[in-house]
């Protein structure tokens, strides 16, 4: 089996002294975990989290851990590492990819959205990354539906918004559940507590990067 795609490399961890495991979350495939032979000893070309280039991941069997070759054409995060903000959000970004996407699944639209983050983050524009959560909740199935209300259709005074529908709520329908509803507008507390109830319902923890990222 082969697959190949344009990818972003946003996990790399040591498997022996000279291999490591891969994630990369490419275009046309989603995220694929696989082998990168010796990445960790490599002097020329050497794998990077936050590398984009061209990947070819290729098994035997569909349910082998699968050998990546690994094409790098520019690594985005380089301009990252001086901005300990923006180095934050594009952590949180990796981490959440590749905890909550599941493997070989395409997701091209977001896909295009994160090479959009990490170039706005490569010139410092970290309010680029709460754009970036809400479009990841809107692939995970939580879009958020602000333009009117969802009890009564009007269009002032959306106050609120329904942690269940992801819809905003104004302030006459909002008046009986003020304590359920989260307030607009729109922030990082927000959309950690949409990811808080996303990793609750798959079993898996919010990625520490996250929970450290403070609402700005």
């Amino acid at each position: 089996m082969k697959l190949e795609s344009n990818g972003i490399l946003i996990g790399l961890r040591a498997f022996n002294e000279r291999d490591a495991i891969a994630r990369v979350f490419t275009r046309d495939f989603g995220v694929l975990v696989g082998m990168m032979r010796g990445a960790n000893v490599a002097k020329k070309n050497r794998p990077l989290v936050g590398q984009v280039g061209g990947a070819i991941w290729n098994a035997r069997l569909d349910s082998q851990l699968g050998m990546f070759h690994w094409d790098a054409e520019k690594n985005l995060s380089a301009s990252v590492m001086m901005n300990s903000d923006a180095l934050m959000r594009l952590n949180s970004a990796f981490e959440i990819l590749g905890t909550l996407l599941p493997e070989r699944e395409e997701y091209s639209i977001l896909y295009d959205e994160t090479l959009v983050l990490l170039g706005a983050l490569a010139c410092g524009d970290v309010g680029a990354y709460l754009t970036w959560e809400i479009n990841l909740l809107r692939d995970l199935g939580y879009a958020l539906d602000l333009s009117r209300c969802s009890g009564c259709g009007a269009t002032e005074t959306l106050n609120y918004l329904s942690p269940r529908t992801g819809r905003a709520v104004c302030d006459t329908c909002a008046a009986p559940y003020v304590d359920r509803l989260y307030k607009l507008p729109v922030n990082l507390n927000t959309t950690l507590r949409f990811l808080e109830n996303i990793c609750m319902q798959q079993g898996v923890a919010v990625p520490q990067m996250r929970r450290m990222i403070k609402n700005v």
